[in-house]
């Protein structure tokens, strides 16, 4: 029985993209060197990359383009490291692993804008910075280790002092921030549907509402079976991630699957622009138990935050957390808001949640591993991918080729039990802090 996911529909994004390109399911065989299943980021810019270098290259997707993460995120594009300081990625991965996944991942949005201007993608792109706050005193030393490690390596990072902080963001409530001024935002599925017909224009064939049913070998090839229809090609890539449904073995045990909920409201008055995020930032107001916002093009507050107890669950009371915690970090904002959009995403976490890339047999390999940063991380990993499809060595991949692993089964708890636990210290530290708490918090 396939995983149920949350409706696609109810996105402002689906709202606001502009159409899909044209496209429609597998229908008998075809042939292409490679293969990959999914698209989404990963999956469609692997096939760019390959297809601009003449590979002939066949998308298989069970619904439609971006349906995934991909069409679901909230649209921020910042090129770090969500789960991992810098150094602890050193100590997770190891030489040279860390240090060519840091560069690929740092240097991201360089891939993003590039893409964007040469296919002309329409998607609302706009590179106008990320903000982590900082909302207790202590969180400023984290946030200085942050500048140093991510700049050394590159990144134009800065500390902000309180002063700086509010003229940026448009809040008092912060001590202080850390500025990645490379980061940007995006109507994510319209750039998903941009990267498809990019595909398209350079020669890639993608069918959409053709599930994966099966890869078997046959004849020095890999066959891969949709319900009405199959491929064969000498490689294959799945990159469904968290949407994973049937098409390997044990595939959609590598991750156990977290929610994460985003919403947006009406668009906003230039009076409210004015004391709310007046330099069009995205910000993330630096708890553990994170509350991330930005603008869309239409001016609506777009911001999500992971479900806890009734946060998710009630839709009235949701919308309530929501909105308070806006005019909490902003005091000066009158309008009432409405969050006119509500909709859910899935993430594959895992215990070690970074790309990981899987061997699943001579000439096949599965992506998963994304979930937090997945803008820049899909539209940088089409580069390492393609260069596994085109032959690379091994050992000269930017990510490591590993077996195949089952999540432990506490992982189907890890998560949220994780999320609470960095309610419970924020809550220790701004008491010992004097700091004060959110609502809701």
């Amino acid at each position: 029985m396939a995983p149920k996911f949350s409706p696609f529909k109810d996105t402002l994004w689906y709202a606001t993209a502009p159409e899909a390109p044209q496209t429609r399911p597998l229908l008998g065989e075809v042939t292409a060197d490679v293969c990959i299943v999914g698209a989404g980021y990963s999956g469609l810019t692997t096939a760019l990359e390959l297809a601009r270098q003449g590979v002939s290259v066949v998308v298989l997707e069970r619904e439609e383009i971006g349906f995934g993460g991909s069409g679901r995120n909230a649209g921020h594009c910042t090129p770090t490291f969500t789960h991992y300081s810098l150094p602890e990625l050193h100590k997770v991965l190891g030489a040279p692993w860390a240090e060519r996944l840091i560069h690929r991942q740092t240097r991201a949005n360089d891939k993003v804008s590039e893409m964007i201007a040469r296919y002309g993608i329409d998607c609302e792109w706009e590179q106008n910075g990320y903000v982590q706050g900082a909302l207790f005193p202590s969180h400023l030393k984290t946030l200085e280790r942050q500048v140093e490690s991510y700049n050394a390596v590159g990144a134009r990072t800065r500390l902000l002092d309180r002063d700086e902080v509010r003229e940026v963001t448009g809040s008092a409530r912060f001590y202080g921030g850390w500025m990645h001024e490379e980061a940007g935002g995006l109507n994510a599925l319209a750039y998903a549907r941009g990267l498809g017909r990019a595909v398209l224009s350079e020669g890639g064939q993608i069918y959409t509402g053709s599930g994966v049913t099966g890869c078997d070998r046959e004849d020095q090839a890999w066959v891969v079976k949709t319900q009405r229809g199959s491929v064969r090609a000498e490689k294959v890539i799945y990159t469904t991630g968290a949407y994973t449904v049937a098409g390997w073995p044990r595939l959609d045990q590598t991750f156990r699957i977290m929610r994460v909920f985003v919403a947006a409201t009406q668009p906003l008055s230039p009076a409210s622009q004015a004391v709310v995020l007046p330099k069009r930032t995205t910000i993330q107001d630096g708890r553990g138990d994170i509350y991330v916002y930005k603008y869309n093009r239409e001016n609506r507050i777009v911001a999500s935050m992971f479900p806890m107890g009734a946060r998710g669950r009630d839709p009235a009371y949701t919308r309530k957390v929501l909105s308070d915690r806006l005019k909490w970090l902003h005091p000066d904002l009158r309008e009432e808001l409405r969050w006119e959009f509500f909709w859910y995403g899935e993430l594959d976490m895992q215990r070690r949640t970074v790309p990981r890339l899987y061997g699943l047999a001579p000439g096949v390999v599965a992506m998963t591993g994304l979930s937090g940063r997945g803008v820049p991380t899909g539209s940088m990993i089409g580069g390492i991918l393609s260069d596994w499809a085109m032959g690379v060595p091994e050992a000269d991949l930017d990510l490591r080729l590993e077996p195949l692993s089952r999540q432990p089964h506490y992982m189907r708890i890890a998560p949220q039990a994780a999320l609470r636990g960095y309610r419970l210290r924020d809550g220790l530290r701004a008491l010992r802090q004097r700091a004060p708490l959110p609502p809701h918090a």
